[in-house]
């Protein structure tokens, strides 16, 4: 029988549907959102700090960090993804018990006292913008947070935090308002000028410990084994491997442009604050809200807004960041069920964690505690807890017994090692200038 007239010839590939590839904010996830989540407003508080006491003299340490940031990132990724475990979960497989406890106890500790520091910024951001009861703000915020990461659906909870990640570009918005030298800002990053007096190795001390943070790694781990679990066709590499060709890449895509916008809004915040606070002699900010108050006579009233408004934003960010990997290392250490993606009634202590983390860090703002040395404290406690962590991940994912035929290539592994080197000088750095 012949074609009927005028009819186009069969294509043999009509109705074979071709494979797309993900669109960006597809693969855009864990990464994404864990890089964020680093510009909470305790390190806006580092940040401006770096730049009010020392001008553009420490722009260069975002660009030095960013390669070591997206390594032990993408390796906490990779642990999660290949395993189906978090970090916790497989340390409690493969290390002693005392080890697991005190590393899950430190970051517990580190993390309430981070999320106390954090909603009093935010409270004291929200009364600088429209006055009122700075404690009930920092009441409200909490229960906001721990409604949205109970009762929220994961896929439309995980959107909300993609969503809240446009406010780190706030930070850079407040750098193109003010008049910034940009061939300063130049010779700054790739010239650095380093001065081994205490001050200046504190702070640098201080933003090594809030840019490459315990807590992200826990989180971003976490979240590629609920990715696993969201996804019907995913499942940990162990068991699919034929997966790890375009997983890999995923993961590698997403952790290097969260990890590059973090870094990049951490430097916008300290050239700001450089070209303003420290240019007109304020060297002194010991909190993100003392920054955005400095900037108002200075940079305009614009300015001070998108500062006090970012502060709000990155902290709506970064408590479920920091309330949420707490739950998940206890969960994981104790067997509770854990997970954003269960309900309320199947991972009861899993929430309760968070709910209680998230209390705790509000009523460390009705104390007497003073919340510049609990940062301190929180800060210490980061830089002490990070080094024994990354020398346990990067075993870990060298050990054929945990990742099985998906260890560490050899740059990969360089490159973490050289991050776990770096934040153990910092640490012994922070001993070294204490109290001078």
């Amino acid at each position: 029988m012949s074609e009927p007239v005028g009819s186009a010839a069969p294509n043999p590939h009509e109705d074979v549907k071709q494979p797309e590839r993900p669109k960006l904010l597809q693969v855009l996830g864990p990464g994404l959102i864990t890089g964020a989540s680093d510009d909470d407003p305790s390190g806006i508080a580092t940040y401006s700090q770096a730049g009010a006491q020392f001008g553009f003299g420490l722009a260069w340490v975002m660009l030095f960090s960013w390669p070591l940031m997206c390594a032990i990132q993408e390796i906490s990724a990779r642990i999660g993804r290949v395993t189906g475990r978090g970090i916790a979960g497989n340390l409690k497989k493969h290390y002693p018990n005392p080890v697991v406890y005190s590393v899950v106890t430190l970051l517990v500790v580190a993390n309430v006292i981070n999320i106390g520091a954090d909603l009093g910024a935010m409270g004291a951001g929200l009364k600088l913008l429209i006055g009122g009861p700075q404690l009930l703000y920092v009441a409200l915020f909490g229960l906001v947070t721990v409604l949205l990461e109970v009762f929220s659906r994961y896929s439309r909870y995980v959107s909300i935090l993609k969503w809240l990640t446009l406010s780190l570009f706030a930070y850079v918005g407040v750098a193109f308002v003010v008049h910034m030298p940009w061939l300063t800002v130049a010779k700054a990053l790739v010239i650095p000028q380093i001065t081994f007096t205490p001050a200046y190795m504190t702070v640098v001390v201080a933003i090594l410990g809030t840019t490459i943070s315990p807590y992200l790694f826990f989180w971003q781990a976490e979240e590629e084994v609920e990715e696993v679990k969201e996804r019907p066709d995913a499942k940990p590499l162990e068991r699919a491997p034929e997966q790890a060709r375009e997983e890999f890449r995923r993961i590698r895509i997403d952790t290097y442009v969260g990890m590059g916008i973090s870094n990049a809004v951490a430097l916008f915040i300290i050239l700001t604050t450089a070209a303003t606070l420290h240019a007109h002699g304020i060297t002194e900010i010991q909190t993100s809200s003392q920054a955005a108050e400095a900037l108002k006579p200075i940079a305009g009233s614009f300015a001070f807004v998108i500062f006090a408004i970012g502060i709000i934003g990155t902290g709506m960010l970064a408590l479920p960041v920091l309330a949420g990997s707490s739950a998940y290392a206890l969960g994981e250490t104790f067997g509770w069920h854990v997970g954003l993606a269960r309900r309320p009634g199947r991972a009861k202590a899993f929430y309760a964690t968070i709910a209680i983390a998230t209390g705790l860090g509000v009523l460390l703002n009705y104390s007497p505690i003073d919340p510049i040395k609990a940062l301190f404290w929180s800060a210490v406690i980061n830089g002490v807890v990070a080094v024994p962590v990354m020398a346990l991940m990067m075993h870990l994912s060298s050990h054929k017994p945990a990742m099985g035929d998906f260890q560490l290539g050899r740059g990969l592994k360089t490159v973490g090692w050289l991050a776990t080197a770096v934040m153990a000088a910092a640490a012994v750095g922070l001993f070294a200038t204490w109290g001078k």
